[in-house]
């Protein structure tokens, strides 16, 4: 059964300088971001618990080919996303979204 989806409008802006700075470096890389970040994001809603949890209940999906991680958690059946960060920036970011 696939769960429920809610994006934080924070979580929603994060890709969003992601995607200009890829499209900069080469015409359509931005555009294949956002759809890895898309099957990211149908991953998690498919089988949430398959991602382990690193803080308190949140739990971090991995992108594949870019490194950012999809923070979000549980409640009831719908997984609630809280960001879309690059792996190299401060985890207190997602963590005061808590």
């Amino acid at each position: 059964m696939k769960y429920g989806l809610i994006i934080r409008p924070e979580a929603e802006a994060d890709p969003v300088q992601a995607y200009t700075w890829y499209e900069s470096q080469l015409a359509g890389l931005g555009a294949e971001f956002f759809l890895v970040v898309e099957a990211s994001l149908a991953a998690a809603q498919r089988n949430p618990k398959q991602y382990q949890v690193i803080y308190r209940r949140i739990r971090r999906a991995l992108t594949r080919r870019f490194p950012f991680g999809i923070f979000f958690l549980i409640r009831r059946r719908t997984v609630i996303v809280l960001a879309v960060l690059h792996a190299s920036r401060d985890p207190r970011v997602w963590q005061e979204r808590v």
